[in-house]
């Protein structure tokens, strides 16, 4: 065969080897923000470290093998004993170490740990997202736990830990631990009080036998779980541990794997309970109020983990467009693919600027913040996973048949990309969180108006938005048909604010002519010609200055 018919030209080099951190513009500025002057120095440092062990080619090797070879269940031993343990590659196990590592499951007891962390977390999990659950989990087990000063001061610190120990051991044995959730059944789903699962308590305080089945359990090689269970008193919260004190197996039989879209790299199970010992955490009946700050902050995780995908997706995209050429010229140099590119990118820096405001108010915890938390989360959790997949998929479409090939990792991000908008409660629950909070909580609207309202009078398309969702949030009967398009705007209106207030103007403008003020189309690339989107465009860019 002549070799010059294989002569390869005109193809983009690699995203590799560069600082994940450093060169995500929206992010840098954010962790400047939101992070006081004394702190910022060490998180600094800290991220970039973590942004450059992201953009290297070992992580990204890791991630491609942590997917290629998913979780295998091994119920049993050769003799027939059952173990019920979940076997992972050994990428998994250094990328969830590394992690660990850099602090990604220590944010309650830190300064600016939630910022520090959400940062962490987006740029970590641009390596590969699968292994984030157990990671968010771990993270968001600490206020349940808090619930149970007992509880929390055996288990905090080791949650908390910067080290990663794998295997099934005590937990006393264990330096670092990690931790599941398990609360959905197959007869309800999401509506968690019609859980069946029975809870019998013996005769030591606090101590239950569970019996029953979860339909999802999440990363169920952890070492400790928070499920939910009916005792005597109605739905409870208890922690039930892998390995029992004496070092002897809990019961708890993962009955398969599930076998999912994406996410691979990730175990997510079937597990049933037979006997198994719990220890109850908060009051028996209140388990939903016990459990929903660990649902919170799994929600917080999941606008987090939303941005990184909607980062990483952009940034491969613009790579590709600035050295692919094409009709004369590079990609990134024609005004229609610009104009695609600055939409995509608009979405992305949203997406960021919206999850580190959210990390913000978790850090400075004042009530009116929590306030703030209380609608914000929600309906960042519903605006932000809906928008991933588009953006991952149009993403993709700029790279055209370079982009459907496993190679180039875009069809790993595009088979993630849904997740965030399903786990943690799908879209319709996030809006009618939204709602009850409304209805329910008046100082968190009042919060919520307060946070946008800071940047009233700066652009008059975000005015115009106040005021009409001010319109439809003064008649709330019967709103629950409409629940999703009021709580679209509300996250429009928030993004539009944050934006306006911190965004170079170019930014600002292009989403509030195109998200608020109605010039824009159906698909991404139909922003208004006359906009500054080279600008957009070179800040997304992902190279470091």
């Amino acid at each position: 065969m002549a070799a010059t018919t294989h002569t390869v030209t005109n193809q983009v080099p690699p995203l590799v080897g560069y600082d994940v951190f450093a060169a995500d513009r929206a992010l840098c500025e954010a962790v400047e923000r939101h992070i006081e002057p004394g702190v910022l120095p060490v998180a600094r440092e800290e991220l970039g470290a973590l942004g450059r062990s992201a953009g290297s080619a070992q992580a990204q090797e890791w991630g491609a093998q942590a997917n290629e070879h998913p979780p295998v269940l091994r119920t049993h031993d050769r003799y027939g004993n059952r173990i019920d343990e979940v076997e992972f590659h050994p990428a998994w196990h250094r990328l969830l170490g590394h992690a660990v590592a850099a602090g990604l499951t220590d944010a309650w007891g830190r300064p600016a740990g939630h910022v520090r962390r959400a940062a962490g977390f987006l740029v970590w999990t641009q390596a590969e997202a699968g292994h984030g659950c157990p990671l968010s989990m771990t993270h968001a087990a600490v206020p349940a736990l808090r619930t149970d000063p007992v509880l929390a001061a055996e288990w905090e610190p080791r949650l908390t830990s910067y080290v990663y120990e794998e295997g099934l051991r005590p937990a006393s044995e264990k330096a670092g631990v990690l931790f599941g959730m398990g609360m959905t059944e197959k007869q309800g789903g999401t509506d968690v009080r019609s859980n069946t699962t029975r809870a019998e308590p013996l005769a030591g305080d606090g101590e239950y036998l569970l019996s029953g089945h979860k339909w999802f359990c999440s990363a169920p090689m952890s070492d400790g779980f928070l499920v939910l269970a009916q005792a005597p008193g109605g739905l409870s919260c208890f922690l039930v541990p892998r390995v029992l004190p004496d070092g002897s197996r809990n019961a708890f039989a993962i009955q398969r794997l599930k076998d999912k879209l994406g996410n691979r790299s990730n175990a997510s199970s079937e597990v049933e309970f037979d006997g198994t010992w719990a220890r109850r955490v908060g009051e028996e009946g209140r388990g939903v109020r016990t459990i929903i700050e660990m649902v919170a902050a799994t929600r917080m995780d999941c606008v987090v983990g939303s941005a990184a995908l909607m980062r990483q997706a952009v940034a491969q995209a613009i790579h590709h467009a600035t050295y692919r050429s094409a009709f004369g010229g590079l990609l990134i140099e024609k005004p229609l693919m610009r104009n695609v590119l600055a939409d995509l990118a608009l979405e992305s820096e949203a997406a960021t600027v919206l999850a580190m405001r959210l990390a913000s108010a978790y850090d400075t915890d004042t009530e009116e913040e929590r306030a703030f938390l209380r609608i914000a989360v929600p309906a960042a959790k519903y605006w932000v996973t809906k928008r991933c997949t588009p953006v991952v998929g149009e993403a993709l479409e700029c790279l055209g048949g370079n982009g459907y090939v496993e190679e180039s990792g875009m069809p790993r991000l595009l088979r993630e990309a849904p997740l965030n908008s399903i786990w943690e409660g799908s879209g319709n629950v996030q809006a009618l969180d939204v709602l009850r909070a409304l209805q329910r909580e008046p100082q968190a609207l009042t919060a919520f108006l307060r946070e946008v309202g800071k940047a009233r009078g700066a652009d008059h398309r975000l005015d115009a938005a106040i005021k009409d969702l001010l319109t439809e949030l003064a008649d709330l009967e019967g709103i629950e048909a409409r629940a999703r398009r009021l709580v679209e705007r509300m996250a429009l209106v928030l993004q539009g604010s944050l934006l306006v207030r911190w965004a170079p103007p170019e930014v600002s403008d292009a989403f509030c002519g195109s998200r608020l003020g109605g010039d824009w189309g159906a698909a991404f690339g139909t922003l208004p010609h006359s906009l500054d989107l080279a600008s957009v465009v070179a800040r997304a860019r992902p190279v470091a200055d």
